[in-house]
């Protein structure tokens, strides 16, 4: 996978899990909030992963 995919799923992960936090806090779902809160994190990991493979790619030219 690309950096840039991994960037893209990253921040869609973390706008999919804000929204379900979101959704979660309004109708007192916690469950759900807490599958926003991981799916969040998860999104900040992948932007990471990307982050990182463009550093090694530019150190490396």
């Amino acid at each position: 996978m690309s950096s840039t995919s991994d960037k893209v799923k990253g921040v869609t992960n973390e706008v999919a899990g804000n929204v379900k936090q979101g959704v979660g806090k309004v109708t007192g779902d916690e469950k759900l909030r807490a599958e926003g809160v991981v799916q969040e994190k998860k999104g900040e990991v992948q932007k990471a992963v990307g982050d990182t493979k463009d550093a090694v790619k530019k150190a490396t030219q």
